[in-house]
């Protein structure tokens, strides 16, 4: 099966250094460019694509509101040129299946569009984490409610620290399957599209540390 990509990025030589980094893979095709997100949207509309990748500030709709328009449609990964840019909590918060930073390389991209199809990791878990971190209550704010078991608490957490299916499996010897069912009941009890939203959730929850 072909994972087929937009591109939306207002600078030309990000989109045609994307196109040809992806397009090199056996199981990846680029089938639309834009470079407002005005037109990304269209575009995902029109072609349905299984990945979107929205850069975070471009004219006309920046990649938060095609972020807002497209989570429910088609996974969408946020690029940003940042390590810590606010901008990106809102769209992890709108369902982002993750984000990318443009200096990460061709190995980087490949895995994101990658495991935004899998739903299974976030995307460069390290950065994830610290951006994630940052969506703690603040003092006197009341974090969201908690609906979780135990076990699906933990799960959660470990999902906020950037594990993978398999780590969780491996770590608290249950299935990968188990796993699964574990994470769609969380995201139904917290409301979260997708194990990006569970982070968001875990951290804002105070569930992480």
């Amino acid at each position: 099966m072909t994972t087929r990509i937009v591109i939306a990025d207002d600078q030309d030589d990000v989109r045609i250094g994307f196109r040809l980094i992806l397009d090199s893979q056996p199981d990846m095709t680029v089938v639309g460019e834009a470079a407002d997100g005005t037109k990304a949207v269209e575009l995902a509309r029109h072609l349905k694509p299984d990945v979107v990748l929205a850069d975070i500030r471009m004219p006309g709709l920046d990649g938060l509101e095609v972020t807002r328009r497209l989570a429910q449609e088609t996974r969408v990964i946020v690029v940003t040129t940042f390590d810590l840019d606010d901008y990106v909590h809102t769209a992890l918060r709108d369902g982002a299946a993750g984000f990318l930073l443009k200096r990460s390389g061709p190995t980087l991209l490949i895995e994101a569009v990658r495991a935004a199809m899998a739903g299974d990791t976030l995307i460069s878990p390290q950065v994830t984490v610290r951006l994630l971190r940052h969506l703690r209550a603040e003092p006197g704010q009341a974090p969201p409610p908690d609906p979780l078991t135990d076990r699906e608490r933990e799960i959660a957490v470990l999902v906020a620290h950037g594990r993978t299916n398999a780590d969780i499996a491996t770590r608290l010897f249950i299935s990968p399957g188990t796993v699964k069912t574990h994470l769609a009941n969380i995201q139904r009890k917290v409301g979260a599209a997708n194990r990006v939203g569970i982070a968001a959730w875990a951290w804002s929850s105070g569930a992480a540390r």
